[in-house]
């Protein structure tokens, strides 16, 4: 099993601290993000990683992984981020945001799924959007799974916190047929761009595709997602408050600190 780690972003909203570094490499408790889930892979028994970078791609030394980059992250998003990497799909693939951080626990429940397309959801996220917004439904979005556990809805926006029964954190992988859907996908997207068409009905560019809606478009094409659910054992560091947020979680014990990948 491979990681690639999507790490191109311009990280505007934790400006200072992303002013001459990419976000990934804000410290949390002390260490960058991008060690925490370096370690994280580690212990879980994978090693082999691939991080996408962009946006000050020149301050990411290897670290054990494979560094390439995106040039134009400045004008694309996460979807063209991923397929930088394409050459690295294999038969299957582990993806994850680089503004993410997570316990071996969470990252275990994913790579013990065998379904093609599986996307790790987390049941207990109105708490934790709780300690982030002080509206959770502000920037909560769509998620919703059938009896089977595949999803119906991701990433759209919900008026109805009832309606929402889990958050996506920015984790999924994709295992044999689920690789080929992958680029299916990609292919009936830029199919559609090609004819002047936003993608999946988007309104946004090919380019500027979110994962959300490159899953939701997987959906909508009929390829089944499974969630993969669980209940907290992660955080997102989007901007400051995010950072305080985690910092805090670190402290209470509720996501435990690592050992820095560079002193193992």
């Amino acid at each position: 099993m491979r990681i690639i780690i999507l790490a191109a972003g311009q990280g505007t909203r934790l400006r200072p601290l992303t002013e001459h570094q990419p976000k990934c490499l804000v410290e949390l408790d002390g260490q960058p993000l991008l060690d925490w889930q370096i370690q994280t892979a580690h212990e879980a028994g994978i090693t082999d990683l691939v991080v996408v970078g962009g946006y000050c791609a020149e301050k990411l030394p290897p670290r054990g992984a494979r560094v390439i980059t995106n040039a134009n992250y400045a004008t694309t998003n996460m979807v063209s981020s991923l397929f930088c990497a394409e050459e690295f799909f294999g038969n299957e693939f582990i993806v994850s945001y680089g503004d993410i951080v997570y316990s071996v626990a969470v990252l275990r429940a994913l790579a013990e799924c065998r379904a093609p397309a599986g996307v790790v959801v987390d049941l207990d996220w109105f708490h934790y959007w709780s300690l982030r917004f002080d509206d959770p439904l502000s920037d909560a979005e769509s998620l919703r799974f059938d009896e089977t556990g595949t999803l119906q809805s991701i990433g759209q926006k919900e008026t109805d916190v009832s309606r929402i029964q889990a958050q996506f954190i920015g984790l999924m992988a994709f295992r044999g047929e689920g690789v080929r859907w992958v680029r299916q996908i990609y292919a009936s997207a830029r199919a559609e761009a090609d004819m002047g068409r936003p993608p999946f009905g988007t309104g946004r560019p090919l380019s500027a595709l979110f994962m959300t809606d490159f899953l939701q478009g997987m959906i909508h094409l009929g390829f089944p997602v499974t969630a993969v659910p669980v209940r907290g054992g992660w955080c997102e560091i989007d901007s400051l408050s995010d950072l305080k947020v985690a910092s805090d979680l670190v402290a209470s014990g509720r996501l435990a600190a690592r050992q820095s990948v560079r002193q193992r």
